[in-house]
């Protein structure tokens, strides 16, 4: 049964809110993260990014970055520009973007749910990257980006979410990506003991973002249990910020691919060798978007193309291999363009659905790529079976909304 606390959260000054949560560093451009630390000294980016302050560089991961990290994350707080809580809650998170609402729960998951396997994982992690963010979590003891779950509606969960956003929230901001946010702090003792209670009937918790960030937190829990033999198993170090997301809430959309060469082919050579796994049209239209499982679109040569797998290609007992993108790098990247890695592999880049086909065009036409690849969303059935079965999605298969500001609420490590 899955074991969600509710802890004492650390959050921005009401005031400073707007200016302090911020996307992580790797969603801003060089000019874009200079501007933003050069204009607002209240955003989350001065502490994962504290060099831009005194100007003397650090390695990124290094010790002394480490320390200069966890120096301004302790000034954010001097400051009161970070503020603890004193009574542990959850708190809803809810976020506008676009056409879309999404609504969730903020708390803590306990690293033995994920070695017990009531976390379930979909995608595999990197040994050094989880050894460097538990390097990281060492150091500076804190999380201030959740781990995105899913796990089943529950009637209870949902009504207590419901009743509570009908009140004005503590957060009520909007982004300069015109994305809105908005937060409910959830600390009467009657709620918090009813969630934490309906969260012990819910039998599986699926990541759908940020294995990595879970893998790391286990690590660091472990490695502070073996110093610390006599543990409660209450200790800060024995959970990990997430948040939470009933299954209607999540949106996964397609991750697609953009390669920049045919591998020595001609079109009409590619093409040829497409045609025999996949039945193909030519589209006469601006943007083609794959309608249903198995199709494809592609765009070479100013071109649009559907792309329908062939039955003999479909192996739906398998939930691997019927993912799309298995069938796509089975039956293209690998065999006829050579690309078999899709981790280190320079040759092929990736795009996210949300910034749909035109930007695969766009990839093609202005930047340097020779064909693009859309893909059919996965849906949430396909990832849980994957998870379910003890089976691993290929790099890069979803992406997953919402995405969290860092320092919207964060976690301590330490007691």
């Amino acid at each position: 049964m899955a074991n969600i606390v509710p802890f004492k959260g650390i959050r921005p000054a009401k005031d400073k809110v707007h200016l302090v949560a911020s996307r992580s560093v790797d969603g801003y451009n060089k000019d874009e993260l200079h501007d933003k630390l050069h204009a607002n000294p209240f955003t989350f980016l001065h502490v994962i990014n504290p060099d831009f302050k005194d100007g003397k560089k650090t390695k990124p991961g290094s010790p002394a970055r480490l320390e200069k990290v966890k120096k301004q994350y302790l000034n954010f707080i001097s400051e009161e520009v970070l503020i603890n809580d004193e009574k542990p809650s959850y708190y809803i998170y809810q976020q506008h973007k676009e056409n879309n609402i999404y609504t969730g729960i903020i708390g803590c998951s306990s690293i033995d749910d994920y070695f017990n396997g009531v976390i379930k994982i979909h995608e595999q992690t990197l040994t050094e990257r989880e050894q460097k963010l538990k390097e990281y979590l060492e150091v500076c003891d804190f999380n201030a980006e959740p781990v995105l779950f899913s796990y089943p509606n529950d009637e209870v969960i949902d009504k207590i979410t419901s009743d509570t956003i009908q009140t004005e929230p503590n957060f009520d901001f909007t982004t300069t990506d015109r994305v809105r946010h908005k937060l409910w702090v959830v600390n009467k003792k009657e709620t918090v003991n009813n969630i934490k209670q309906r969260f012990e009937n819910i039998s599986t918790i699926y990541i759908a973002d940020g294995h990595h960030r879970s893998a790391s937190s286990a690590l660091l829990g472990k490695s502070r249990r073996e110093k610390n033999p006599k543990y409660t198993g209450n200790e800060p170090y024995n959970y990990y910020l997430g948040v939470f997301f009933p299954e209607t809430q999540l949106k996964i959309y397609d991750f697609n691919r953009v390669v920049k060469d045919l591998n020595g082919l001609n079109s009409d050579a590619f093409l040829k060798k497409v045609k025999e796994k996949f039945n193909i049209k030519l589209i006469d239209q601006e943007e083609y978007k794959p309608t249903k499982k198995h199709n494809f679109s592609m765009y070479l040569d100013g071109n649009w193309y559907s792309l329908d797998a062939k039955k003999e290609i479909i192996h739906n007992e398998q939930p691997v291999g019927s993912l799309d993108a298995t069938i796509l790098t089975d039956h293209i990247l690998s065999p006829i363009l050579n690309i078999h890695d899709l981790k280190t592999d320079k040759r092929i880049g990736f795009v996210s659905g949300i910034k749909g086909m035109k930007e695969l065009k766009n990839q093609v036409d202005r930047w340097n790529y020779k064909v693009a690849f859309g893909l059919y969303p996965v849906e949430m059935e396909q990832l849980k079976q994957i998870a379910d079965t003890n089976n691993i999605m290929p790099p890069k298969t979803t992406w997953v909304e919402p995405k969290m500001r860092s320092g919207l609420v964060i976690y301590s490590l330490s007691e």
